[in-house]
C-alpha cells in the first residue's frame, strides 16, 4: 500500500518535469526584439548647457537648449563679415553637431535651390567665429552619450 501511495505521489512529479521545459529564444532574436523597441530618432536627454541643467521637465529643457544655442549663434555671427558675405539673406541655417566627447562642430546648411552661397567660405567663417562657443554636454540615449545633430536658423541682423 505504501508503494502505491509513493507511486501516486511521485507520478505527478515525473509528469510535471515537462512543465519546466521552456523554449528559450535565441540571443539574436532577443537582441532584434530589443533593437526594434528603441526609437533611434529620439534621445532620452537632449544636449545641455549649464544654463539649462536645473530644468527637470524634458520639453522645457529641450526648448531652453535650442533657445540658448540660437542666441549664442546669433551673438557670435551677427557682425559685418556674415552680413557682407550674404547681404540679401536674413537667415542662415547652421547644422550643429554635438559629439559624444562634447566636441561641437558647425557647418552651414543650405537648401538645394540656394546656389548663391559659397559653402567653403561660409564654413570657414563659422569655424572662426564659433571657435570659443560655450561648452555643451552631449545627448544621452539609454545612459550612453551619443552624437546629435540639429539645424538651427540664425537670424542675421
Amino acid at each position: 500500500m505504501k508503494k502505491i501511495g509513493l507511486l501516486i505521489a511521485v507520478f505527478p512529479l515525473i509528469q510535471s518535469c515537462q512543465y519546466f521545459e521552456k523554449n528559450v529564444p535565441a540571443k539574436e532574436e532577443l537582441l532584434q526584439k530589443e533593437l526594434n523597441k528603441i526609437n533611434w530618432d529620439e534621445v532620452d536627454e537632449y544636449p545641455s548647457t549649464t544654463e539649462c541643467d536645473s530644468i527637470t521637465d524634458k520639453l522645457q529643457r529641450k526648448q531652453c537648449f535650442f533657445d540658448y544655442v540660437s542666441s549664442q549663434l546669433e551673438l557670435h555671427l551677427n557682425n559685418d563679415t556674415i552680413k557682407s558675405l550674404y547681404p540679401k539673406q536674413d537667415t542662415l541655417k547652421v547644422k550643429v553637431t554635438v559629439l559624444p566627447d562634447a566636441m561641437i562642430t558647425f557647418v552651414s546648411h543650405f537648401d538645394i535651390d540656394t546656389l548663391s552661397f559659397d559653402k567653403v567660405k561660409a564654413d570657414s567663417v563659422l569655424q572662426s567665429k564659433l571657435s570659443d562657443f560655450p561648452l555643451m554636454e552631449p545627448a544621452i540615449k539609454r545612459g550612453i552619450k551619443v552624437k546629435s545633430e540639429f539645424i538651427i536658423p540664425v537670424v542675421l541682423k
